[in-house]
């Protein structure tokens, strides 16, 4: 798949869990920024609205192709580093939407 791709997870983090929750979102963007096909990242906290979700990351890559190594690299680091996300969530009671999107064509 050609042009942008951009993976945007949202995130429910109680107050009590965010200093745990940022740290390794920053780690793993660490990993992100270092892959081939990296384009942009950010990391954002809501500050006003009436939205659930408290923090939303956004990473833009090249294309769709680089997604698949990009996620077994993470993996890898993610293990290295004796972390588990999904172990994270659950005992932090965060909750996540995890997406890919695509921009839109006018």
């Amino acid at each position: 798949m050609s042009g942008a791709f951009y993976r945007i997870d949202k995130f429910v983090v109680p107050a009590a869990a965010r200093e745990e929750f940022l740290v390794n979102v920053m780690m793993t963007h660490k990993v992100l920024e270092a892959q081939d096909g990296f384009v942009n990242h950010n990391v954002l906290e809501q500050v006003a609205g009436p939205g659930e979700f408290n923090f939303v990351t956004v990473a833009e890559w090249e294309n769709a192709d680089v997604v698949e190594r990009v996620r077994a690299v993470v993996a890898a680091a993610h293990k290295a580093a004796n972390f588990d996300p999904q172990e994270m969530f659950a005992r932090l009671g965060i909750r996540a939407d995890l997406a890919s999107y695509k921009p839109v064509a006018a």
